[in-house]
């Protein structure tokens, strides 16, 4: 294991990124949505308070930070807060449906430095992604990468969530974003949010965990966000990226009211390591809070002791753990040597952690998924 890879276990000083929800707030409703988006939540952070911590991310010198909600352009002062952290030295990459990313304001941000943007689909065509983002969100999310390219903005990502509906779409995925000069970026499904409620239906096979592997192997310059490492167990080459889970040691999530979480993807009291707005802010939590230094102890392989790819895998994704209700300590639930798996069918339900509420709009249910467009919302 590299000396770098050493350090970064060890936590930092101060996040080299961190994921930024600043809203609840979405004008869709995908089946998969980590933080079950769809309302803003009353206690939402206001703009003072925003630019309170983005002064101190300026202080502690985050290099950037991925924006995101809900869908964060509809924040009335979403460009505000965006000029705001370019003007204080914070870099922003935020993600949209692309719904907000109108032609005047494709314009706009193509004029504006440090700022990266990220539009998110799930298909690469019609009818993959609009049965899990909704109707008419691919035409939507289309519109706005024509809107970009038409600004002059630049290398925009196309970024999607990888599932069983869509894998088979990835030369498909990658010729889209070369016929608009984009980064392709590729993540992982967690059973997160909504995605509880869908996780069976849509994460990949064991198969296509496999077909996935090879073809990023074969592609280094697809981003994957460290999404995969859990992948390297298979043996035949180690993906880019750090390849560890970064929870609370290079990485955590503060959330629209606050709120700052370990992980991007556990949106749970169990990972809630306190608020910027108690005394001390964001810096007391991420050099002070007992959750990260914890997490920056070292960790013991647990159940994964005897197998001989831990060094590889590190044992997968402490998230997709945690909402299945395996221990943090047992093997990934899409471990690609079946030994999550084996695990999972021994449990019955009881250790799965209670689900928030979250902010999923009135009248939303889970759904029956398939490649027909389903109604949601």
């Amino acid at each position: 294991m590299s000396r770098l890879t050493d350090d970064m276990k060890r936590g930092l000083d101060a996040p080299i990124c961190l994921t930024w929800e600043w809203t609840y707030a979405c004008n869709l409703a995908c089946v998969h949505c980590l933080s079950s988006s769809g309302q803003r939540d009353p206690r939402e952070l206001d703009t003072a308070a925003m630019k309170r911590v983005i002064d101190e991310l300026e202080r502690l010198q985050v290099f950037y930070v991925n924006v995101g909600g809900g869908e964060p352009t509809v924040r009335p002062d979403f460009f505000e807060l965006v000029e705001y952290c370019v003007d204080h030295g914070v870099g922003v990459k935020f993600s949209t449906n692309g719904g907000m990313i109108t032609p005047d304001k494709a314009k706009r941000l193509a004029g504006m430095d440090y700022v990266d943007i990220q539009i998110s689909i799930d298909g690469a065509d019609e009818a993959t992604n609009d049965a899990v983002r909704g109707e008419g969100s691919f035409a939507m999310a289309r519109r706005a990468m024509d809107n970009l390219a038409d600004a002059g903005f630049g290398q925009f990502k196309i970024s999607v969530v990888m599932t069983r509906h869509n894998i088979g779409q990835l030369d498909a995925f990658e010729q889209l974003a070369a016929g608009y000069g984009a980064e392709l970026r590729l993540t992982r499904l967690r059973p997160s949010g909504r995605g509880a409620d869908t996780w069976d239906q849509l994460h990949p096979t064991a198969d296509q965990q496999v077909e996935l592997y090879r073809w990023l192997l074969q592609r280094p310059n697809v981003l994957t966000g460290d999404s995969f490492f859990h992948l390297n167990a298979l043996g035949e080459g180690s993906l880019e990226g750090l390849n560890l889970c970064g929870a609370g040691r290079v990485v955590c999530l503060i959330d629209p009211v606050g709120d700052v979480y370990a992980c991007p993807f556990v949106l749970h009291d169990e990972f809630r390591a306190g608020s910027v707005l108690a005394e001390g802010g964001f810096t007391e939590v991420w050099r002070n809070s007992e959750l990260f230094l914890g997490l920056r102890e070292p960790q013991s392989p647990g159940a994964c002791a005897s197998c001989g790819s831990y060094d590889a895998c590190q044992g997968g994704c402490m998230a997709a753990k945690f909402f299945v209700g395996l221990p943090l300590d047992a093997p990934d639930p899409e471990c690609v040597k079946g030994h999550g798996e084996s695990m999972l069918a021994q449990l019955d339900g009881s250790s799965r952690p209670p689900l928030v509420s979250g902010h999923s709009k009135p009248g939303w249910t889970p759904v029956s998924l398939g490649r027909k467009p389903v109604q949601v919302g």
